[in-house]
């Protein structure tokens, strides 16, 4: 997927939008883009690979966006309100998050309430 022509942080929703050339746009929460964000290799979150258990994150309900700074022309690196700041979000992904979000929240939820976690 190429990379977003607009990018913009909706505080008062905690959302990110991105903004295509064909005029698309892609929706994301902050929660959901913290609770599935890709960790580096050395980050306690593991990497999340296509087919594999997410690593479940509670408590992020109201967790907000601060930054989205571009990573070359290929990613963004998101900085949320929790401290996290060692995601890069690769175009491609953020792609797939915005056409998956409904499978993946719903997957995330049952994960949480399985654990007996809590978005709290």
């Amino acid at each position: 997927m190429k990379a977003a022509t607009g990018i913009r942080i909706r505080e008062a929703a905690q959302r990110l939008e991105l903004t295509y050339d064909d005029a698309s746009v892609i929706t994301l929460s902050a929660e959901l883009l913290r609770v599935l964000a890709p960790a580096s290799p050395g980050d306690a979150l593991g990497t999340i690979v296509p087919g594999q258990p997410l690593p479940l994150i509670g408590g992020k309900r109201l967790v907000s966006l601060f930054s989205a700074e571009p990573v070359g022309n290929y990613a963004l690196r998101l900085r949320f309100s929790d401290g996290f700041d060692s995601g890069i979000y690769s175009w491609e992904f953020l792609g797939e998050l915005g056409r998956e979000q409904g499978i993946r929240w719903r997957r995330y939820l049952r994960l949480l309430e399985d654990s007996g976690l809590s978005r709290d």
